[in-house]
């Protein structure tokens, strides 16, 4: 019996190194584009175990041209997904489809305008006076309807935009949409010339942008998971602006072998140049925060714009719950 006693003993210490001591927990982020700096605290968060360390076996599914990963998370095939910006949720609100923001990694929507220096387009006021303005399917019907009301755009001057900036840059008297972190490197690169740059967000166009979003039903039967999943996401990016991103690049330029480092290092700049991450709420309240009055504020921009009915229930669209801790705020350099 002693021989028994004395191997059960032996089985019940073995029995933690054949168990993991704490399983992670799969979910799986899709992004809304291909893999590139603007995701870059999430493949961050990733690279260097800070998902791990929060309990999280991640995957990053990125998005493209033709996904709609928007979709996976609505039918639950997916626990998390990236947001453009706040016009999504209230339309998910209007729709009836319980997707909900829990965090706001960029303070500033980077969407910009861009014109040709010395042509008489160099104030936002002079804007609507180009001939032609380059806009995107999915720019005319947010940003540009928007712009309409605030400077005086026009529809009849709209062309479409295919992500080719060749016609701007043979056009001095056009302008065209694109990102700060973006379109303004390829003008340089392929037209030589540095085009004037207009953040909308610099004028009055206050939407959050780079949106954690999940569902309400997660939100309800898991908030810890939420939790960890936002908190780990923040210190990522915190990481990637200010510390060594160069894993994190690793793995975006895996996903998306076409990206150079070239790219890679003017967005992380442009996004510390202008605040697109780190500024306003996000500088006492920590990254991906969000305030009640700027969302009421952009909702009625968007209403005066004719995109939403002034009726809408548009509060169900974001929670503050999990945000404005100050998590991650020790990571920001001293100045």
């Amino acid at each position: 019996m002693k021989f028994f006693g004395f191997l059960f003993s032996c089985l019940l210490i073995l029995l933690p190194a054949a168990t993991p001591a704490g399983a992670l927990d799969k979910v799986t982020f899709a992004t809304n584009w291909l893999a590139e700096a603007e995701h870059g605290g999430f493949y961050q968060a990733k690279a260097d175990g800070t998902y791990e360390k929060y309990g999280l076996d991640v995957t990053i599914l990125q998005g493209g041209p033709n996904a709609n990963n928007r979709l996976l998370l609505a039918a639950g095939k997916v626990e998390f997904d990236l947001g453009a910006n706040l016009i999504q949720v209230f339309d998910s609100v209007a729709g009836d489809v319980p997707i909900v923001a829990v965090a706001s990694l960029f303070q500033k929507d980077p969407f910009i305008l861009m014109s040709h220096p010395g042509v008489g387009l160099d104030r936002m006021e002079d804007l609507p006076k180009a001939a032609t303005a380059y806009i995107g399917k999915d720019g005319f019907v947010s940003v540009y309807q928007w712009l309409k009301l605030a400077y005086g755009f026009k529809d009849e001057k709209v062309r479409p935009y295919t992500f080719n900036s060749a016609p701007f840059i043979t056009d001095k008297n056009s302008i065209e949409q694109g990102y700060v972190t973006s379109e303004p490197f390829e003008v340089e690169r392929q037209g030589g010339f540095k085009p004037n740059v207009f953040l909308a967000a610099d004028y009055g166009y206050d939407s959050y942008s780079t949106t954690i979003e999940t569902t309400r039903d997660i939100i309800e039967k898991n908030p810890d998971l939420v939790q960890r999943f936002v908190d780990a996401s923040i210190i990522g990016w915190y990481n990637y602006i200010y510390g060594d991103n160069r894993a994190a690049n690793e793995l975006i330029k895996r996903d998306n072998p076409d990206i150079s480092d070239d790219q890679l290092a003017y967005s992380r700049a442009k996004m510390k140049e202008y605040g697109i991450v780190d500024s306003g709420d996000a500088l006492t309240l920590g990254i991906g925060a969000m305030r009640d009055a700027r969302v009421k504020s952009f909702f009625g921009k968007m209403v005066d714009a004719g995109l939403f009915k002034p009726y809408l229930d548009y509060k169900r669209a974001y929670t503050l719950q999990f945000i404005g801790r100050g998590v991650g705020l020790e990571l920001r350099p001293h100045q």
